[in-house]
């Protein structure tokens, strides 16, 4: 191991893995479940557990790798799907958000799987498909695009209080280490999943408008 490593370790007997990057003293900055952003001593980072340390092909130098981690020292923003000890230890090695458990976990293809009608007008879904399916040539048609983006972006802020709600939930459900409460965990997924398809159809509408701007 050697400083600016993205290190990993097993927790709850392999459920999940815990990340961290290595400050090359003996330490480690790392994402508490929970609470904050964290510079402790290896030993405890890894309770007793062999780290791993996770290669990659595209990483940052490692001086900005360790700035980044020293820079977010102390943060208390964590959040299980959206802010964990992963995207922190990804984002200080390149500079990207992500979490390869929580898309495992999610999944892909969210568009297709989701009953997006049943939260969306049914007529004004039904007209964006066929805009996507093909392309728009009347600014009738751009109007509705414009007039979908507006209902996703009103979807979105009510998707992510009730995933807020959720991951509260999820909290209590990981304290008590029980498999007999797995609902606020399904529940928290499939509202990730929503989030995910209101992500990719607004890049289809986008991409759309700009196609039917430069047409223009």
């Amino acid at each position: 191991m050697a400083a600016a490593d993205h290190l990993e370790v097993p927790r709850r007997h392999g459920l999940f893995m815990h990340h961290g990057i290595d400050l090359g003293d003996g330490s480690v900055a790392h994402y508490l479940e929970g609470e904050q952003i964290l510079r402790s001593p290896l030993e405890e980072f890894c309770l007793g557990e062999t780290p791993r340390v996770i290669s990659y092909d595209d990483a940052d130098p490692s001086g900005q790798t360790l700035r980044r981690a020293m820079s977010r020292i102390g943060e208390q923003r964590y959040n299980l799907l959206f802010n964990n000890c992963e995207h922190f230890a990804v984002w200080c090695k390149t500079g990207q958000h992500r979490s390869s458990q929580v898309e495992r976990a999610l999944g892909s293809g969210a568009l297709g799987a989701l009953a997006m009608g049943q939260m969306l007008p049914a007529a004004l879904l039904a007209t964006v498909r066929l805009l996507l399916q093909r392309g728009l040539s009347m600014e009738q048609g751009a109007g509705v695009a414009r007039r979908a983006l507006a209902e996703l972006t009103s979807l979105r802020e009510r998707l992510q209080a009730r995933l807020e709600r959720e991951l509260q939930q999820m909290e209590q459900w990981w304290q008590r280490e029980s498999n007999s409460d797995a609902l606020p965990r399904l529940q928290a997924q499939s509202l990730a999943d929503q989030l995910a398809a209101v992500d990719e159809l607004e890049g289809q509408l986008k991409r759309l408008l700009g196609e039917s701007d430069k047409a223009e």
